[in-house]
């Protein structure tokens, strides 16, 4: 099976990407758009166009842009609204001409943050649909034809221009899309007589657009509402001493930065002095404070509770882990997923197949069946106002990118719509053992006291003699006796015994402390002993034993513990039918022990990196298959896996460059909410098209049989758009 996104791909296309700088409002993500970048002899340039809102500008621009010379590729991202051109350098100039040609205003290079699209005024709207209105009355108290006429007129003229501007460029490069439709539809029902309707459903489609426009912006400002702001001054610490407020942007990394109580924290860094609280559930979905001392890491857009700190800021604001997460679900907003493009896909026949059938509806009963030419035109019509796929196409977008910011408030980062999509296929999830299922530091689980003495001064004495050692399994029984205030004893001739433990002199006598072999070796094994031990290591524990010239004193078990909630994510994966396996390269004890108390399936141990990308291998073919690992030490078989997931991505580039999933925290549980996110994803999904489709179904019957009107169709279409935006922005509330 092979992974869709190998690590090295990854890293590639981040190389391709840029940081975003939040420092400002997290709402504008895409601040500062990256310089174009070589591609051999081809550039990528990013544009932003503030106009292009939805597939209807897209489309546009495809057409125009796709037969260019020079012009490579097109990448659209229509929440951010951001073109990005792959091109030869010479033809940029000629580009940015084409899109002003269309009634767009491109940008390159950086733009003021926050900028977004100017709101129309609503006076105009306001008074066309008065005049609509009033048209309307006098139509039905037979007044003159001409003030009816008058009213329509002025009602299109107040709020219709700008559809008629865009319907027109529209129509000159050969595109069909809503606003040449409407305009099409509006001067026919004008040309037949129907000055009310004609005004009203220019005044209904201005009103729907601008309400529709509102909608999809809180869509797209899913992340920044999503990731508070950090502030936009912080104290800094300067040369002489002194303190001084300084903008965020213009903080150097190596600064030293002073945070108050309740105050957000601004930039990326480690504590130097102080401690406190920090509230970091806008990035890992943890719903309490985690406690920071000096030395602990700190990230911007969190929020400092009741006590104050220094740190030295260590990430530009442009590169802190915040802007790296904004930056990331910005680029999966960009890659459209599988339902999009089939959506997409369709939406491109569709329009022209309903155009193709308001043509025949026009012609076809009057010059074969002599239907009355009235009646028939203004049927066609009405097909053209329905023609629109606006509903359709935008229901995806919407829906994957509420599901990407629903996620990512849980401090689940998603790297695209398609792994969004796939996680509900997730059939089994292999995992590593160390640092995922259990803590990954060994803590002293069993003492045995052999000797006569009392048991404490056996700790003491075992604890001395680790403390002088790196090894983790010494440095267990170390933090134990720490824990218990016991004080350390002065050492002397201490020394390592390479694959058995160590030895040292305390208090006039010799000591050795170490594994079984040592204790063989001593000739101090009696079979009770050796029958205890084997016990012990039959349950994954590592075992020590404190010596001295008359045999054994004392026996350690020390074995690395399963984090609280590892068991618990584990019977909700099964709950969803989801199988596991855990991968470790200990040995097949200890991983059978560990996987016994988290609920696994099954478990392998002695298992290398090319094993675990084996044993990923060996189940492709019993449905999707999901690894999670540190995101390095099991990058094969995180490749080969159909979605990789990364744990504990706070503070790992390369974890969140390379993960297809990225759980900012150790949170096994995270797992289990991604599946079922996913699964709520897609009913959403199918809901929204099955709504747009339905809708225009039923408008497209009631309309054949001469129950449709045109202010029917405009109803239609525009409240099948904000019936599938507001259904997609359900995923935010969940």
């Amino acid at each position: 099976m092979k992974h869709q996104h190998p690590p090295h791909q990854h890293a590639g296309q981040h190389a391709q990407q840029h940081s975003c700088g939040c420092n400002g409002a997290a709402a504008s993500t895409l601040a500062a758009l990256p310089a174009a970048q070589g591609m051999g002899e081809l550039l990528r340039t990013p544009i932003r166009i503030l106009q292009m809102d939805c597939p209807t500008e897209e489309a546009l621009i495809r057409n125009k842009l796709g037969g260019m010379p020079g012009v490579q590729d097109m990448e659209f991202n229509l929440m951010q609204r951001v073109l990005t051109v792959s091109h030869q350098p010479a033809v940029l100039p000629g580009i940015l001409a084409a899109l002003r040609s269309l009634g767009f205003e491109p940008q390159t290079g950086a733009t003021p943050a926050g900028q977004a699209t100017q709101s129309a005024a609503w006076w105009p709207l306001a008074l066309a649909g008065v005049a609509a209105a009033a048209a309307e009355i006098c139509s039905w108290l037979k007044l003159p034809g001409w003030l009816a006429a008058v009213l329509a007129l002025a009602a299109i003229l107040s709020c219709g221009l700008g559809t008629y501007q865009k319907g027109w460029i529209a129509l000159r490069n050969r595109t069909l899309n809503i606003n040449a439709l409407m305009s099409i539809a509006v001067s026919g029902a004008l040309l037949l007589g129907q000055w009310p309707e004609a005004a009203m459903v220019m005044v209904l489609f201005t009103l729907a657009e601008r309400i529709e426009a509102r909608s999809l912006e809180r869509a797209r400002n899913a992340i920044g509402g999503l990731m508070q702001l950090t502030p936009p001054q912080s104290m800094v610490q300067q040369a002489d001493g002194s303190w001084q407020s300084m903008a965020v942007a213009d903080i150097a990394i190596g600064s030293i930065v002073r945070v108050a109580p309740g105050e957000r924290i601004a930039l990326d860094g480690v504590l130097l002095a102080g401690s406190s609280s920090v509230n970091q559930s806008a990035m890992t979905g943890e719903s309490l404070p985690v406690e920071k001392s000096v030395g602990d890491s700190v990230y911007a857009g969190t929020l400092n509770a009741s006590g104050s700190f220094e740190y030295r800021v260590t990430a530009a604001a442009n590169d802190t882990m915040l802007a790296r997460i904004i930056h990331a679900v910005e680029q999966a907003q960009g890659a459209r997923a599988p339902t999009q493009r089939f959506v997409d896909n369709f939406a491109r026949y569709y329009t022209p197949a309903v155009f193709l059938l308001a043509l025949a509806v026009a012609l076809l009963p009057p010059l074969l069946a002599g239907g009355n030419w009235h009646d028939w035109l203004y049927k066609a019509l009405v097909l053209l106002v329905i023609a629109c796929p606006c509903a359709l196409v935008i229901s995806t977008p919407v829906t994957i990118v509420s599901g990407l910011a629903a996620a990512a408030r849980r401090g689940i980062l998603i790297k695209g719509g398609v792994w969004l999509e796939q996680g509900r296929h997730l059939r089994w999830l292999a995992l590593d053992k160390t640092g995922t299922i259990t803590h990954g530091k060994p803590e002293q689980t069993d003492f045995v006291a052999l000797g006569a003495a009392t048991p404490s001064d056996y700790q003491q004495l075992a604890a001395s003699l680790a403390d002088r050692s790196d090894h983790p399994v010494s440095q267990a029984l170390s933090r134990a006796a720490r824990q218990q205030a016991l004080p350390l004893l002065p050492v002397s001739q201490f020394r390592a015994l390479p694959g058995r433990g160590i030895q040292g002199h305390i208090a006039g006598r010799d000591y050795l402390l170490g594994n079984q072999r040592l204790l063989q070796e001593s000739g101090h094994c009696p079979p009770a002993l050796a029958t205890r031990l084997a016990a012990l290591e039959a349950q994954g524990k590592s075992v020590v034993v404190l010596l001295d010239d008359s045999g054994a004193l004392a026996l350690f078990a020390v074995a690395d513990t399963i984090k609280p909630g590892s068991a618990a994510a584990m019977a909700e994966l099964h709950q969803l039918g989801v199988k596991t396996l855990m991968l470790s390269g200990d040995n097949q004890a200890s991983a059978s022990t560990i996987a016994s108390l988290a609920g696994i399936d099954e478990a392998r141990g002695n298992q290398l990196p090319q094993d675990k990308a084996d044993a990923i291998d060996a189940l492709s073919g019993q449905g999707l298959v999901g690894m999670v690992g540190d995101g390095i030490n099991d990058a094969p078989a995180l490749a080969r896996a159909d979605i990789g997931f990364a744990m504990g991505a706070m503070g790992s580039d390369t974890a969140i460059e390379t993960a297809d999933v990225a759980l900012m925290d150790d949170d096994l549980a995270k797992i289990p909410a991604f599946v079922r996110l996913s699964r709520a994803t897609h009913a959403i999904l199918v809901q929204n098209i099955a709504l747009a489709l339905g809708i225009k179904a039923v408008f497209l019957l009631l309309t054949l049989f001469g129950m449709g009107s045109m202010w029917m169709a405009v109803f239609a279409d525009v409240g099948a758009s904000l019936l599938v935006v507001g259904n997609g922005l359900r995923l935010l509330r969940k």
